[in-house]
């Protein structure tokens, strides 16, 4: 896979962000960094108290 994301080709690899999803559309294939400026994270649960408990909301599957 290249380095694109979902607005295309360039994916610049913020090195402030890292990221193993490879399925999401922001991941950057070659380096484990997402490709955002910035990422929101939030969470499904009301009172959340594990890890599991968040998620990173600028996910966008890979079409």
């Amino acid at each position: 896979m290249s380095d694109c994301t979902k607005d295309g080709c360039a994916c610049t690899p913020n090195q402030s962000i890292r990221c193993t999803v490879v399925s999401c559309a922001h991941h950057c294939q070659s380096q484990d960094y997402c490709g955002l400026d910035s990422i929101q994270v939030g969470t499904h649960e009301n009172h959340p108290s594990q890890d599991q408990c968040t998620d990173c909301q600028s996910f966008d599957k890979i079409q």
